[in-house]
């Protein structure tokens, strides 16, 4: 470990001013004036690109390998099978309150038995207090045993000698030395804890460890991938509090560890992960509702100070979370800005804002294939734009694709229903009308002054 942290610093020491001044320049003091991060953006934009640290930075993102340390299993080995997915929970001793059984108690008690067979549990117990860890191991053990002993639970810990420096750190953001000794040590804590991961399983969700879980929360996690099978995603989010219910692709780990390593002492993980997916070109943020997560722990791992924050999305007995089958999308609403049709069918936090729309004007969705609709759900307009909601509209579903002018369409609609107060929402169509369907259309049947804002569409389908 200790040649390996030579390395990394070696060859992203050339490549650091650089890429840390792009990569974290929205997130500085507001007392930067603003040309001066203009010009600070356009000096590191032309040393991001150049040959040289182009070259370092495509090495560092195209690393496969892990890490060499050498583990200590605490409980547990390692799994003799890849599994679908590896949940990863790193935990240290909080000064107040501990919530990593509790945790533990939900992940398996909201999982079905076939769930559980799909899935490994892994707790980095990253404490340099060895007594702790050992405590807290008997702990888990007496009362996780058989989770253990059916391999879907592993305790490890990597030990203080591999971690690079922790005192005497960059004072980023004006935090306090305990504070960026705190967040630094965090970013290798899950570094490790991913390294080890690397090679478990397809998938890996990233917990913290004062977490409850929704019901079935891997079922869920399965339809929405089944949901973007064929697209290109980084991270998946589950929940919108801080590092809690994010999904990364295992054979991304390797690298996702190197990095969280090479910027550890930066900014904190989540900042750090955002800026990840960024470069990796995912621009929006792919987030499902309802959380599948929830944030419990009352008291801060960092100094035992209040944390009350709470994800008011978060349903525990709800995973029914919409498929959205892969389709193409078109309208002749006129588009306003970059505000394009995808955006209400994707799950990013963004929408669809057309200017005013006139009767007959339509919003089609053409799957890719034949759909067995269950439900569908149209939401449009915005709490601070309630005015740009779908005053008069009817939903329609149709069969018997065909190519026209302006791209693909169906031959044949029915009309299902219409728009009440501007939205529409339906169950049960798998039932009824809903079986092979290929498009599903929004048409307006009287033109309106205000613009439309098309904010969700979910649909949900039946798998054969």
């Amino acid at each position: 470990m200790r040649c390996y942290w030579k390395r990394a610093v070696t060859s992203g020491s050339l490549l650091f001013l650089c890429l840390f001044v792009y990569l974290c320049l929205r997130d500085e003091e507001p007392k930067i004036l603003e040309k001066d991060r203009r010009l600070a953006r356009e000096l590191a934009m032309q040393q991001l690109y150049s040959e040289r640290n182009g070259q370092s930075f495509r090495e560092l993102l195209n690393l496969s390998s892990t890490i060499n340390i050498t583990y200590q299993y605490l409980a547990g080995f390692p799994v003799l099978r890849k599994k679908f997915l590896a949940v990863g929970l790193s935990s240290v001793r909080r000064k107040r309150g501990n919530y990593l059984q509790e945790t533990l108690k939900s992940i398996f008690t909201q999982s079905t038995n076939e769930e559980l067979l799909d899935m490994v549990v892994v707790v980095h117990l990253a404490d340099f207090d060895l007594g702790w860890n050992t405590q807290v191991v008997l702990k888990i053990t007496q009362k996780f045993a058989h989770h253990i002993i059916s391999g879907r639970l592993i305790i490890i810990h990597a030990p203080e000698q591999y971690y690079p420096p922790l005192k005497g750190l960059k004072r980023n953001y004006n935090d306090e030395d305990d504070r960026v000794t705190f967040r630094s040590k965090q970013n290798v804590d899950y570094a490790f804890l991913m390294n080890l991961c690397a090679n478990l399983s397809d998938y890996y969700l990233m917990l913290e460890d004062d977490v409850q879980c929704s019901h079935s929360f891997l079922s869920a996690i399965r339809k929405v991938l089944a949901s973007k099978e064929g697209s290109y995603w980084v991270t998946l989010e589950f929940s919108k509090l801080g590092y809690i219910g994010k999904l990364y692709h295992g054979s991304d780990l390797p690298r996702l560890a190197h990095f969280l390593l090479m910027f550890y002492q930066e900014m904190p993980c989540d900042w750090l992960l955002n800026h990840f997916r960024g470069l990796l070109t995912q621009k929006d943020v792919i987030r499902f509702k309802p959380s599948l997560f929830q944030h419990i722990g009352y008291y801060s791992s960092f100094r035992g100070t209040e944390n009350r924050l709470k994800d008011d999305d978060f349903e525990e007995d709800f995973f029914d979370i919409p498929d959205n089958p892969p389709a193409h999308i078109y309208t002749n609403l006129k588009v306003f800005e970059n505000y394009n049709p995808t955006k209400a069918y994707s799950n990013s936090e963004e929408y669809f804002w057309g200017k005013s729309p006139s009767a007959g004007d339509y919003f089609t969705i053409v799957f890719t294939k034949t759909v067995n609709i269950s439900r569908i759900q149209v939401v449009t307009g915005l709490v601070e734009r309630q005015n740009d909601v779908l005053n008069a509209g009817i939903l329609e579903i149709g069969k018997h694709q065909t190519v026209t002018l302006s791209g693909q369409d169906c031959s044949h609609y029915v009309q299902l229903g219409e728009f009440q107060k501007g939205r529409y929402d339906q169950k049960g169509l798998d039932t009824a009308a809903g079986n092979e369907v290929q498009c599903v259309r929004i048409r307006i049947t009287k033109s309106q002054n205000d613009w439309l804002i098309i904010r969700t569409i979910n649909i949900w389908s039946k798998h054969s």
